[in-house]
């Protein structure tokens, strides 16, 4: 059994987010049990409109974590999923559990999906946040998966071709998953680790729900803590990720249905 801290959104409505990344590990059958600590509190999507609720303050954020390591459970964290955050202290906050974490188990896996933004409209968090992430986070992390937007604004580089890419990805020092990578009609993943490049493309599919970069992550760790080597782990969360956008279309869903096909989706 794994346990994964999870270090995100809750929206009660929309399959996107630290809940929506809960579930999937929830239906994982590598009985993975996951830890959510919530930076928002949101009826849906903010895409969709007005989402309801709001942000988890610093204090209630940071005290969440202070109780589940008080009871000893840092301990037994095999791995940590970091994702959409409301403010910049909770980003530090963040930063110093991981610490913490690494201290009580040096073995547990830092994923950080640097949720800042997306092509074509940019940041959609504040400037404070996207530094914070940079400054906090991405030396902290074991994998990074950020969007091709995010790898740019991470790096400072100008993503203009896959060897733009590649180079802003190596940049980092450590294993990368890029997703929403494009290449002519087809959509999917670049791994880039160390001098090794892989890519896994799926043909485009023009209605996609929001919260398949959470669902990627979130069944790629599942499959790295399974002890898959990355680039197959990243194979299979394509795959997963591909079937249950399948099940989306075929069942006329607005999110991703991962409660109804989030279990096949491991097994793809």
């Amino acid at each position: 059994m794994s346990v994964v801290l999870i270090l995100g959104s809750h929206v009660a409505s929309s399959r996107v987010g630290g809940s929506a990344i809960s579930f999937a590990l929830t239906l994982s059958p590598f009985e993975i049990e996951p830890i959510h600590v919530p930076t928002t509190l949101f009826g849906r999507h903010p895409g969709l409109g007005a989402p309801g609720g709001g942000p988890v303050s610093d204090a209630h954020f940071s005290g969440m974590l202070e109780g589940i390591a008080a009871s000893g459970l840092f301990a037994g964290i095999d791995g940590v999923m970091t994702n959409y955050f409301a403010s910049a202290q909770q980003v530090a906050i963040a930063g110093q559990a991981i610490d913490a974490i690494k201290a009580a188990n040096p073995q547990a896996i830092i994923l950080v999906d640097p949720v800042m933004g997306d092509a074509p409209h940019g940041l959609y968090v504040s400037e404070a946040i996207a530094r914070a992430i940079v400054s906090d986070l991405i030396p902290r992390a074991d994998i990074l998966t950020p969007n091709v937007w995010e790898l740019g604004a991470m790096t400072g580089f100008e993503i203009g071709d896959e060897a733009s890419m590649i180079g802003a990805a190596r940049s980092l020092g450590k294993p990368v998953l890029v997703t929403s990578f494009c290449r002519d009609d087809q959509i999917g993943c670049l791994l880039v680790d160390g001098e090794q490049s892989v890519a896994v493309l799926k043909p485009h599919v023009d209605t996609v729900p929001k919260g398949t970069g959470d669902l990627l992550a979130a069944y790629f760790l599942g499959h790295v803590l399974n002890r898959v080597p990355l680039p197959q782990a990243m194979g299979q969360a394509v795959d997963g990720v591909a079937h249950v956008i399948a099940a989306s279309v075929d069942w006329g869903t607005s999110d991703l249905p991962i409660i109804g096909a989030g279990r096949a989706g491991w097994r793809a």
